[in-house]
């Protein structure tokens, strides 16, 4: 699955994301995530600057789930695949770091890279465009704006 420049300009407004992962026990975990982007045409890299449990969900079950929505149009996007753990000897490791790097301007150390293949990505919308589909993007920035006291 290819990653759209829709979806890359939601990458970008997007201040966090939720990475969802499984244990070898089938205990769920959700972990917010602040550092992440999207490399080359279908995947999303994360930094894992303290992300044990993800990393270690990850090693016992590589399929996960990803979310990231702009917080004040309430838009966004839930992405499905593969994860793998990017160490700094894997050929992409480099290249992958400089893009990462630049969102962290070197304030926060990380040694591996959590990758997502994508397999799947489906809209995340607030329930209002759909209970009430003329609803403008300007008026749910108003409402939240509203909801949440800015």
């Amino acid at each position: 699955m290819k990653l759209t420049p829709t979806i890359k300009a939601s990458i970008d407004k997007s201040v966090l994301c939720w990475l969802a992962t499984v244990s070898e026990e089938n205990q769920p975990n959700v972990a917010p995530k602040e550092i992440f982007n999207y490399y080359k045409s279908d995947k999303i890299i994360i930094a894992n600057i303290a992300s044990p449990q993800s990393v270690k969900n990850i090693r016992a079950n590589k399929k996960v789930c990803l979310s990231f929505i702009d917080i004040l149009v309430q838009k966004g996007f839930k992405v499905t695949g593969h994860a793998e753990i990017i160490n700094n000897s894997h050929p992409d490791f480099s290249e992958m770091e400089k893009v990462l790097l630049k969102m962290t301007e070197g304030k926060f150390p990380f040694k591996t890279i959590i990758c997502i293949t994508i397999i799947k990505i489906k809209p995340i919308l607030a329930p209002r465009y759909i209970l009430f589909p003329g609803t403008t993007e300007e008026e749910q920035i108003d409402s939240a704006k509203a909801a949440y006291g800015f």
